[in-house]
């Protein structure tokens, strides 16, 4: 890590340094989705910014702690999301949809946060692994669907044999891939995948997807 002392205060103001902070990752979010890891460069984000590559430097550390911290407020924002879930109120099906709606508007609101993973898969997810922070926060996510799967297997609706991550990975999966290959399947097929015309379509179509999966008639003769 690169040993930056703290830059003097110019003009005798005291910068706000949350305020800087947060700016800093706003536009190096951008530019990570933009160019990758690889093609970011600090030079660039700092031009972008009211501030410094010293000031980056001393704040982050270096350019691998700032995508790494990038990714923490990436994935903080869903797992916030999460937590503010309310679905104790709902019966299994209705809780389980809903949990589905909340992955697919996170992920078509936040397209940057899809580049982002994607970036990180091609790295071997090294920066995710190496962070203490994103070692803890987990996923909320995994708690409510796994009271929601046991409410709902307890009851008998739900037959399906599956965990809390699979459900998961089964609703991620397609909100990610309606992101991440729009412009590839869009021309391959000829449909844009994120057309605001076909939302609602899709955003039922996944809750459909899930709801039938949970609940399919397994008797066997």
């Amino acid at each position: 890590m690169t040993s930056v002392e703290e830059p003097a205060r110019q003009g005798g103001r005291i910068r706000d340094a949350a305020r800087t902070q947060a700016e800093i990752l706003d536009v190096a979010t951008q530019e990570f989705a933009r160019v990758g890891f690889a093609g970011a460069r600090v030079d660039e984000i700092a031009a972008r910014t009211r501030t410094t590559k010293r000031m980056i430097y001393y704040y982050f550390g270096g350019k691998e702690q700032l995508f790494t911290a990038v990714l923490e407020r990436a994935y903080g924002v869903i797992r916030e999301a999460e937590q503010s879930l309310d679905v104790e109120h709902l019966d299994p099906v209705a809780a389980i949809r809903r949990l589905a709606e909340l992955t697919f508007d996170h992920h078509e609101q936040h397209p940057d946060f899809i580049r982002l993973v994607s970036i990180e898969n091609i790295h071997g997810a090294e920066h995710i692994a190496a962070s203490e922070k994103l070692g803890k926060i987990g996923s909320p996510a995994l708690d409510v669907i796994g009271r929601i799967l046991e409410q709902g297997q307890k009851s008998g609706l739900f037959t399906a044999d599956v965990d809390a991550v699979d459900l998961h990975a089964m609703i991620s999966s397609f909100c990610f891939f309606r992101v991440a290959n729009r412009h590839t399947f869009g021309a391959l097929f000829g449909r844009d995948l994120v057309d605001p015309a076909q939302r609602e379509h899709y955003r039922n179509m996944l809750g459909d997807m899930v709801i039938a999966y949970l609940t399919a008639d397994r008797a066997t003769d």
